[in-house]
Formats: C-alpha cells, sequence, structure tokens
C-alpha cells in the first residue's frame, strides 16, 4: 500500500513526544509552533488514526501514537549514527586508497614512501594498480594516479612525488665492456648491444643523450626487449653481461657502487622531471588527502 507519508513528518512527530509539546519541539527545530501543530495533524489526516491526545495542560500519545514511535524511534537513531559515522570518517583518516602508478616508481619511490603513510594512518587498506599508459582513474575506481609528464586529464591536480629531478643512465657489466670496449660518444653505441624496453602501444623507450647543448637519440641494435613493467627485472640481465641498459639513475646506484655495474657515458645523461601525483579537482577522501599531505612534507624534508 502506497502513501504520501514523508520521514521529515515522522520527526516532527518525535519531536514533538520527546520534548512533550509544540512549543518545545518547535524551539527544538527551530520552527514556528504552529507549523509544527500542522505537521502533526497533516500526519493524523494521512494515516487516518490521531497520533497525540490533547489537553490545555499535557500531550500524549494515543495508543496508535505510541505504537508508531515505538516502531520508528529506531530507525531514526540508525539514521543519526549513520551520520555520524560519515561525520567521523571525514576526519578520521581510515578505509581504502587504491592508486593506478607505472612500474618506474613501484621498485623505490613509493615503498618508503607508503611505509611511513601506513605508520602513521594502520587503518587505511593501500591498493596499487600498475599500469604504464594514461588512464582515466575516475572510471578505474582509483582515487588519484602516478604519471611522468604533464600531459593530465582536464580537472585534475597533479603534485610532484618524489625526486623533483631524475636521470636514466646507462650502465653495462664489466664482464660485458671488456668485451666490447667502453663506449667513448654516443656515435659507439651503434656498436653495442642494447637491452631495450616496449611501451604499450609498442614503440621501444628511447635513449636519449646529451649532445653539448642538444638532446640526442641513439640508435644501438637492440639484443634484448623487455615489457615496461618489467622495468626493474632488467638489471639482472645486465649483470649477465646481455649488454647495456638504460634505466633511473637512482636505480643504479647500488650496483655502480658495488662494481655490478659500470656507468656508460655518465657524463652525458640528460635530466628530466620527476613523477607527478593526480587526481580530480573536487573533495578528496581523507586516505587520498593525508597521502598528499605527506608528499608536500617529504618533499620539504629532502630540499
Amino acid at each position: 500500500m502506497q502513501n504520501n507519508i514523508r520521514a521529515d513528518d515522522l520527526a516532527v512527530f518525535l519531536t514533538v513526544l520527546r520534548e512533550g509539546g509544540f512549543r518545545a519541539a518547535a524551539l527544538r527545530l527551530g520552527m514556528a509552533a504552529s507549523r509544527v501543530s500542522t505537521t502533526v495533524s497533516r500526519l493524523e489526516r494521512e494515516l487516518g488514526t490521531p497520533l497525540l491526545l490533547r489537553t490545555t495542560r499535557s500531550l500524549r500519545a494515543t495508543e496508535q501514537g505510541g505504537a508508531l514511535a515505538e516502531r520508528i524511534s529506531p530507525l531514526f537513531a540508525q539514521i543519526d549514527l549513520a551520520c555520524a559515522d560519515v561525520t567521523d570518517s571525514a576526519t578520521q583518516v581510515r578505509g581504502r586508497l587504491k592508486l593506478n602508478v607505472p612500474g618506474a616508481v613501484v621498485p623505490d619511490i613509493l615503498p618508503p614512501l607508503l611505509a611511513a603513510y601506513q605508520e602513521r594512518h594502520p587503518d587505511v587498506a593501500v591498493e596499487l594498480l600498475v599500469e604504464n599508459g594514461l588512464v582515466d582513474i575516475v572510471a578505474d575506481g582509483c582515487h588519484a594516479g602516478i604519471r611522468y609528464g604533464t600531459a593530465l586529464e582536464q580537472g585534475m591536480i597533479s603534485v610532484p612525488i618524489g625526486p623533483r629531478r631524475q636521470q636514466v643512465g646507462l650502465a653495462a657489466s664489466p664482464d660485458y665492456l671488456s668485451r666490447k670496449g667502453m663506449p667513448q660518444s654516443v656515435e659507439d653505441l651503434t656498436e653495442h648491444d642494447a637491452i631495450r624496453y616496449r611501451l604499450p602501444s609498442g614503440s621501444l623507450i628511447p635513449w636519449q643523450l646529451q649532445q653539448g647543448d642538444q638532446v640526442a637519440e641513439a640508435m644501438p641494435p637492440t639484443r634484448l626487449v623487455l615489457g615496461v613493467n618489467a622495468l626493474d627485472a632488467g638489471l639482472a640481465y645486465a649483470r649477465a653481461g646481455l649488454g647495456i641498459i638504460g634505466v633511473f639513475r637512482n636505480w643504479l646506484e647500488e650496483d655502480l657502487a658495488t662494481g655490478r655495474l659500470m656507468a656508460v657515458l655518465p657524463e652525458r645523461w640528460p635530466e628530466f622531471d620527476g613523477p607527478r601525483l593526480y587526481y580530480p579537482n573536487r573533495l578528496a577522501s581523507p586516505p587520498l588527502r593525508a597521502f598528499i599531505a605527506m608528499c608536500g612534507e617529504r618533499r620539504r624534508d629532502v630540499r
């Protein structure tokens, strides 16, 4: 059976009972007493039964009004509790943070950042969706994304995350270089074996090196091709002597320090902008706001 009973009218009825009168209910609700009375009368008319017994000195529920109040009071209490929970969750950092990230930031940029984040916010579950192309993070169900470059969808905000400037360096194993020789110029690379990475689009990531004031692209013979989702795994092939590899300089530091790999043309490694966190230009969830704040803190710490 359908009816035209409004939840607001039921709330007014309950307030009248709790406050013990129309004037007290009006003060509680910020309404005129006449409007409170009119609302209760309309509710009684819709239900076809009196809900309140009114006298000049008292007000109490009828049998039907008492039964109605007993049934609906818990429902309104649950609504109040749900609203309180939402208010609390807007100030407390808990829930889920889903990030769409490229493989390039997974091995070294994200681990210390997420470790510090989860130590501070243990009630947040973090999920990483690793993709290397620019995607619609909203359609993907992600709260934010991380990408290199400035090509972002309309309505997105971006902030730096990790190092502001990075380099891609070339390196090879001592065994490989003893066999093939150390390149002395960009042109020499055409005589060497290359370990290259292929983008999802099908193109190889270019090797770009500084030539004076210009950036030149090296075109070495490609002996091994890896997908970009295996970016950090390529170092194992370089250590095994399969050729020269081009990866982020920070990934090479340990191998260069231990001598497992040797830098190739380090004076020609160009710099480029580091990764950026991007997210929709609208109210962010508490977990995302906390993550953005932590990114800002870590940027200040490394200055």
